[in-house]
């Protein structure tokens, strides 16, 4: 286990106590904490703006923030504003969303790739101290800056990742981007086709898949009971199933498994939903896409991400012991 390692966190604590964590994980040696945008539970940048005013090493990251919902102007003077909490410890990760949730909120996600385009193009700008008038499909802005007034002038080293499941989106990714997040409930052979993917748009701006950071989402379901450990994934991978099939889909998950998920589960799936349909779930499915099991067990099936192409295995902790899952992962 040489490579470095992160913590996710999404709504499953209080944000105190996600202070807590990452204030441990940052002990551990963790080389960054990344907070989910969880659904319209828990917005990302309240308690990204919480670790960073507490730790003093450990890089903090969204996981991912939709291009959809924030104006790209108001995303660089957010970004802005972390950095200036945490200079050169924060990163912006981005993504397209997902339906059916866009669509519940008046979203429509048309052009996902164009307007991804759109938003980072201009968020790098405005990062960099540059004035910006853009006019695109999605943004548009005329002569937008970072209006400073009492702060020094200087641009912002905030790298921006991209939260990219399809290949298309990965291509891209490859192409404008400083890293791709690889997402979570895949297996570690759907990493083939996404280093594939980063390369060949990597290859287009003179790049390599080298120059793309590619950290990795992985689920962690650590117990000493091993049964226990399987359960306790089982319902994260069945609620996944039912409600965001595409990235299931791209791990290889069977169809007819798919479809019945999809009789039992509607959205959003009530919890009696989830338990009932996961007596669908093999654990064979468990295993395939995420790390479960016991310490050991588990450490063998991320250093699988890592060697399929991961650089920074991103530890989502379920189960009721999250310190044990970081003391198993201690750099």
């Amino acid at each position: 286990m040489t490579y470095p390692v992160a913590l996710y966190l999404q709504d499953a604590h209080a944000i105190r106590e996600g202070i807590e964590l990452v204030r441990y994980a940052e002990s551990k040696g963790f080389d960054a904490v990344w907070q989910a945008d969880s659904r319209l539970v828990r917005d990302a940048v309240v308690p990204m703006a919480a670790f960073a005013a507490t730790t003093d090493r450990i890089r903090i990251g969204s996981g991912v923030i939709d291009i959809w919902t924030r104006n790209p102007a108001r995303l660089a003077s957010t970004f802005s504003t972390l950095d200036d909490l945490a200079p050169g410890r924060v990163i912006c990760g981005l993504g397209a969303w997902w339906d059916p949730l866009a669509a519940k909120v008046g979203i429509r996600r048309d052009k996902p790739l164009r307007v991804m385009r759109e938003v980072v193009t201009v968020m790098r700008a405005l990062l960099a101290d540059e004035t910006v008038t853009f006019e695109g499909e999605h943004v548009h802005l005329d002569g937008v800056e970072l209006d400073y007034v009492h702060q020094e002038r200087r641009p912002k080293e905030v790298p921006i990742y991209i939260g990219a499941t399809g290949m298309q989106m990965m291509e891209l990714t490859g192409e404008i981007a400083d890293g791709a997040v690889l997402n979570y409930l895949v297996s570690p052979a759907y990493n083939t086709d996404a280093m594939a993917a980063l390369a060949r748009g990597a290859a287009k701006a003179g790049r390599t898949v080298d120059d793309i950071d590619r950290p990795q989402l992985v689920v962690c379901s650590i117990d000493r009971d091993r049964a226990a450990a399987l359960d306790g994934a089982r319902l994260l991978v069945t609620q996944y199933l039912g409600q965001q099939p595409h990235i299931m889909k791209a791990s290889g998950v069977p169809q007819s498994l798919l479809d019945e998920i999809g009789q039992v589960l509607t959205w959003p799936a009530t919890h009696d939903q989830v338990v009932a349909a996961s007596r669908l779930v093999p654990d064979e499915i468990v295993q395939m896409i995420t790390a479960s099991g016991e310490p050991d067990e588990v450490v063998a099936k991320v250093d699988e991400y890592v060697a399929n192409g991961c650089t920074t295995p991103i530890l989502y902790p379920l189960g009721h012991d999250v310190r044990l899952m970081i003391d198993t992962f201690a750099r």
